[in-house]
């Protein structure tokens, strides 16, 4: 079986999806998922599940709830994949595949791409990030981001993937891709309008596709927006790249 959580909630069998239950079960396995092959006490799943109100019968709730869950698994797959999830002495794991889940997919080819990039092997790089990157089918665990375990998670996994983005931009600028990656930074810098590696990438970018002012308008725009919005001056780098442009520092040449 194959788990999804980079988008809508999924669990596959041979390309096929499997049906589940209703919120309170979907909940459940997005929970489990998100600390795949760790033991959850009953009491943190409770926690986890109903905050500091749980209801009276809320122990007997998750039993019902596992049970309900070990069947649909099972139901599709045979009795093999009841085992999924285990029993532990103080709790329940669900036992998983790292590579059967696609956010633990996405980081590792996340870390590959970036120790590529780090080794100077931009190409390599480039085919490891943008495999990540297409694992996504949008907003990660989108039908449950009212529950507090999934907010955490889905902040964690938006913060990794502007971490990927910013790496896939490197590896294109280092292959000479800068006219190719503008418009797409721009986009970016909308969806994240803080990070300041994406302000330096477009001005980077710029700058080799001989817009010389146009990169020194996104310094303003950066500075504009991290002055008003924030209160702070953009970071040294930023300030660093501006002189660099003003200077045309051969350095910024590909």
């Amino acid at each position: 079986m194959d788990f999804r959580i980079l988008g809508p909630l999924e669990v596959l069998h041979q390309g096929r999806p499997i049906a589940l239950g209703g919120s309170r079960q979907r909940a459940l396995l997005a929970l489990l998922l998100v600390h795949a092959n760790e033991t959850l006490t009953t009491d943190r799943l409770i926690d986890e599940l109903w905050g500091e109100r749980p209801p009276a019968k809320a122990a007997k709730t998750v039993q019902m709830q596992l049970s309900r869950l070990r069947k649909a698994l099972a139901a599709e797959t045979g009795n093999g994949s009841a085992g999924v999830v285990v029993t532990r002495e103080r709790g329940y794991e669900l036992v998983l595949d790292p590579e059967r889940l696609d956010a633990q997919r996405f980081e590792r080819l996340v870390a590959e791409g970036r120790s590529d990039l780090a080794a100077v092997r931009p190409g390599r790089a480039v085919v490891a990030l943008e495999g990540a990157l297409a694992l996504w089918r949008g907003a990660p665990l989108a039908e449950l981001a009212y529950e507090p375990f999934a907010l955490r998670e889905i902040a964690r996994l938006d913060d990794m993937r502007a971490t990927a983005l910013e790496a896939l931009i490197e590896a294109k600028l280092a292959l000479g891709g800068h006219a190719e990656v503008v418009a797409r930074l721009e986009a970016l810098i909308g969806d994240y309008p803080y990070r300041e590696r994406l302000r330096a990438q477009l001005m980077l970018a710029l700058y080799r596709c001989d817009r010389q002012a146009d990169a020194l308008q996104a310094f303003q725009d950066a500075r504009r927006t991290l002055v008003e919005e924030l209160g702070i001056e953009p970071g040294e780098r930023l300030r660093q790249l501006e002189r660099a442009i003003l200077a045309q520092d051969p350095g910024l040449a590909l």
